[in-house]
């Protein structure tokens, strides 16, 4: 069976702040590496709104707003003025790691492994799925914040992205001074830096690095 990919993100947020951090955007969306990144304003909710996907055996993903998608892969774009080449990887949020997997793994998703390490934000597991070049990384919400919010019932969500730079020196600077530190990732090789809440954007965002492996092509 053909491997799901990302077709579309759509997005609450404002195209402008987008446009002044140095993506080129076409209207109200943008392309980043091969997925099409839609921008529906800041009043139509909250962060990731949904996703559409090709390839998929079903769209019911645990809560994640999901459509499927019959348009043709498209070829990557070339790089934004800021350096940003590619969407490395979605962040979800779960607060029932098992149940979400089992949904995902049955719409035909592609687990590649799940590491039961803690992040340095105190997710105790997370989850990593293939969607072609990208990656949708599923965190296990701490045991804390799982009782804190309602218990486990609840569905899955999305939270952020990591955005793949060509050269992350110079795309903090362009992103400067709404970035920090660049640091170490959690990937082996690879460093990180976060983007600031005063870059006015809806959605948590990070650029790293390319992997090692790109690096040496």
């Amino acid at each position: 069976m053909p491997t799901p990919t990302i077709s579309e993100l759509t997005l609450a947020d404002d195209p402008a702040h987008w446009e002044a951090l140095g993506f080129a955007l076409d209207g109200e969306q943008a392309q980043i590496g091969a997925v099409s990144v839609r921008f529906a304003g800041a009043r139509a909710g909250h962060g990731i709104l949904a996703w559409s996907l090709r390839e998929i055996a079903s769209t019911e993903l645990d809560g994640l707003p999901t459509s499927r998608s019959e348009q043709a892969h498209a070829e990557r774009a070339p790089a934004h003025p800021n350096g940003v080449i590619a969407i490395d990887h979605l962040v979800a949020v779960s607060p029932d790691l098992e149940r979400s997997v089992s949904a995902l793994r049955a719409a035909g998703l592609d687990l590649r492994r799940v590491r039961e390490e803690p992040t340095p934000a105190g997710a105790p597991r997370q989850a990593f799925f293939r969607l072609g070049e990208e990656i949708l990384e599923v965190v296990q919400e701490p045991a804390e914040v799982v009782q804190r919010a309602g218990g486990p019932q609840r569905p899955a969500h999305f939270w952020g992205l990591a955005l793949r730079v060509a050269d992350l020196g110079a795309s903090a600077a362009a992103f400067a001074p709404h970035v920090g530190s660049i640091r170490p990732a959690v990937q082996p090789g690879r460093q990180i830096a976060t983007v600031k809440r005063s870059a006015g954007l809806a959605v948590p965002l990070a650029l790293m690095s390319v992997p090692e492996a790109e690096e040496s092509r």
